[in-house]
């Protein structure tokens, strides 16, 4: 009998627990949220999803992730009346496969190339579809690396 392969479940049992002490990091500090966190603005991107983005600073890559690569970003993240409820600024970077996370993330963190930061207005569908935190999010994210 062959022993089962407990890789899979050990990287995602460390994933949780990195974003675990991210988040329990960020409880004690507030990042002000953008002026425009209330609603897209005008410049902001459309996908056909839904999902709304904007490059706040331009990266310096070529390549894009694909939807299974594991990336390397910082991120903030805000519900639209403000209130920040989650940011890896300040500690580590927050590593995650692109097919581990919410489909908003998904989609637009393949937008982007190393180095750049955008800001991505999640829909609830997209996101945690009447979880906790609800409605739409918005994420500035800071993409460092990706493989």
């Amino acid at each position: 009998m062959s022993k089962p392969n407990l890789r899979p479940h050990v990287r995602l049992f460390v994933t949780a627990i990195l974003f675990a002490l991210t988040a329990a990091g960020s409880a004690q500090r507030s990042i002000p949220a953008p002026p425009d966190v209330s609603a897209p603005p005008a410049d902001a991107v459309f996908t056909s999803s839904g999902l709304a983005t904007k490059v706040i600073e331009p990266g310096d890559g070529a390549e894009h992730p694909g939807p299974t690569s594991r990336v390397t970003v910082h991120y903030t993240g805000w519900q639209t009346d403000g209130n920040m409820f989650d940011s890896s600024v300040g500690g580590l970077p927050f590593q995650a496969r692109l097919n581990r996370v919410i489909a908003g993330w998904t989609e637009g963190v393949q937008l982007m190339v190393t180095g750049e930061k955008r800001r991505l207005w999640i829909p609830e569908d997209l996101a945690y579809r009447g979880g906790d935190p609800s409605g739409m999010l918005v994420f500035d994210v800071d993409l460092i690396a990706f493989n």
